[in-house]
């Protein structure tokens, strides 16, 4: 629910964002002079870079609550018992000795889009969220395949 509230709060400070900086960009083409018709530019690229980079993480964050929501119902999730910090966080050591059963399975399944998304749960566990988001895209992508051969 946290991400979900940040994620709304960063929509509404970027459409506050666009609206004072457009009415900026559009004052500054308007002038004429090269450098502030640069910037004026720059002005309006910039923001609509921001927007494709929060829209692909909004997108992200919706297609994995689905999957999260498909494997509880199929009852697939993996087992949260990994010892957690009072933070919250994982305890890295629980984490990274969990951490080879997940690799097993995709190595046993790599086109199983279900372990892939697990392995990516288990490197979040353990801190990697760069290899953890890699393995979650992957997950969507052998998903829409074999969503797509079930229809065929």
């Amino acid at each position: 629910m946290k991400g979900r509230i940040a994620a709304i709060v960063m929509c509404a400070l970027l459409a506050l964002y666009l609206v004072l900086t457009g009415t900026r960009a559009v004052q500054f083409v308007l002038t004429g002079v090269p450098i502030a018709v640069v910037l004026g530019i720059a002005l309006i690229v910039l923001p609509i870079i921001g927007v494709a980079a929060l829209l692909f993480e909004i997108r992200f964050g919706i297609l994995t609550e689905t999957i999260v929501r498909q494997l509880e119902r199929e009852d697939e999730l993996p087992v949260d018992d990994v010892a957690r910090r009072p933070s919250g966080r994982y305890q890295r050591e629980d984490a990274d000795a969990a951490f080879p059963g997940y690799a097993h399975a995709v190595e046993e399944a790599p086109d199983d889009w279900r372990a892939w998304f697990r392995l990516g749960l288990a490197y979040d566990a353990c801190g990697d969220r760069r290899r953890a988001r890699g393995a979650i895209r992957r997950s969507f992508r052998l998903r829409r395949v074999s969503r797509a051969e079930q229809r065929a």
